[in-house]
């Protein structure tokens, strides 16, 4: 077996995340000397005898006992596949992981995730905002499974999860807790760590509770939820990981156990990612400290602009905390950098917001994030717009609030963008 650890090393030197992304998981030798990692378009794999194929099987099912560092054989593409596994060896290693499972899309890893640990009579907390489609899972979909649900702010953190405890008296039916921060739009930050002791408190002998952290929007570069206490970590990797805006898939990153559990369901829900999307997260993955970083750069112009125009009556953006301000701390000590995600609302109300929107030239109105491409939306009547208005006037979503994703654009010409836009308002 080929030694990973061993190649992460030069001598007594441990390589940097971005230096293992070209070639960590792979050897040129297996595929004719290819340099980069080829595309396995294959459903099913060739045993060498039927003994292996036997085998194979038997690791695949857990019928029997393996060592963990045993990887299950090639068997069909449903369960694994070259291009896959290679890729998710790489994705462990900016988060330090030890196993990661991909998925055909976000939502394939968070449903996933859910309903490989969650069961009927189990209550699952999760931080308010979160993405649009994981509220509506939450709120609409697990409801009809038994599983009960319940939410807090995020900027009320670990203690607005005790309050909903106290308030539900379900200590003994808490199996999860499921946070994204920073929050989807209104980039509001959790303190992991604190909410790593509410769910080791709740946990008893014969039921872990799990915490999990939808890292999308900083992670994996500014931000590593595992070495803060969470269990699993989540990614939309069509977002950042991605960054190029054509494929849509998913991860959960964590121990082999909980991993290991969550590669049982995904084999019989079908929904790996394919090879294709696979070998495009690896190209991507080369380059994804150096678009992060500059377009980190980018947002801090832009955010820099917004927060001093007349027009703009407020703006979230992690850049701009300062010590004193709430979630100051733990940005601090949770986050390496700001990312490229701004909040801001206009005067006004949608019609406003909705002007400016429409005025764009250079920035496209779309959703979604992390691209190369700077990308604007209206989360109250877009991502999240399955959210009841007075209920997003309550988690901080405004009708005058645009959510910009910025990219690779010459930072000066983002803002003469956003500066004729905003002249609409």
């Amino acid at each position: 077996m080929w030694d990973k650890k061993a190649k992460k090393k030069i001598g007594d030197r441990e390589l940097m995340p971005e230096s293992l992304m070209m070639s960590y998981g792979y050897r040129p030798d297996w595929s004719e000397g290819a340099v980069k990692a080829p595309i396995f378009a294959t459903s099913t794999f060739v045993f060498e005898t039927a003994e292996a194929g036997k085998e194979f099987f038997a690791r695949a099912y857990g019928l029997v006992e393996s060592d963990p560092d045993d990887e299950t054989g090639l068997i069909y593409s449903r369960l694994n596949n070259p291009s896959l596994e290679i890729l998710e060896d790489r994705l462990t290693l900016w988060d330090g992981a030890e196993a990661a499972a991909v998925f055909t899309s976000g939502m394939a890893a968070i449903s996933t995730t859910a309903l490989t640990f969650l069961r009927p009579g189990d209550l699952v907390v999760f931080s308010e905002p979160s993405y649009g489609g994981t509220e509506h899972l939450f709120h609409e979909v697990l409801p009809q499974m038994g599983i009960e649900v319940a939410c807090f702010r995020s900027s009320d953190g670990a203690a607005g999860i005790r309050k909903v405890l106290e308030e539900e008296d379900s200590r003994d039916k808490l199996r999860m807790i499921c946070l994204e921060t920073p929050s989807n739009p209104t980039n509001d930050l959790v303190d992991i760590e604190a909410c790593a002791r509410v769910a080791r408190e709740y946990s008893t002998g014969d039921r872990k509770v799990l915490l999990t952290v939808d890292n999308t929007f900083l992670g994996p570069v500014f931000q590593q939820p595992l070495k803060h206490g969470a269990d699993l970590v989540i990614y939309s990797l069509t977002k950042y990981v991605g960054g190029h805006s054509d494929l849509i898939a998913g991860a959960v990153l964590g121990n082999r156990e909980y991993v290991d559990m969550v590669k049982g369901t995904r084999t019989f829900f079908g929904n790996i990612a394919g090879p294709f999307t696979g070998f495009l997260l690896m190209r991507s993955l080369e380059t994804l400290k150096v678009r992060m970083v500059q377009e980190t750069e980018h947002a801090e112009k832009l955010a820099a602009y917004l927060i001093e125009h007349p027009k703009v009556a407020k703006v979230s953006y992690l850049g701009l905390l300062k010590e004193g301000d709430e979630g100051y701390e733990v940005y601090r000590t949770h986050c390496t950098g700001p990312g490229s995600m701004i909040a801001f609302e206009v005067h006004g109300g949608e019609e406003e917001a909705f002007r400016f929107l429409n005025a764009l030239k250079l920035i496209k109105l779309a959703v979604s994030l992390g691209g190369t491409e700077s990308l604007a939306e209206h989360p109250g009547a877009m991502t999240h717009s399955d959210i009841p208005r007075e209920d997003q006037k309550k988690i901080g979503i405004t009708p005058a609030m645009v959510r910009i994703s910025v990219g690779l654009e010459d930072p000066d010409d983002l803002i003469a963008d956003v500066a004729q836009a905003l002249e609409a308002v």
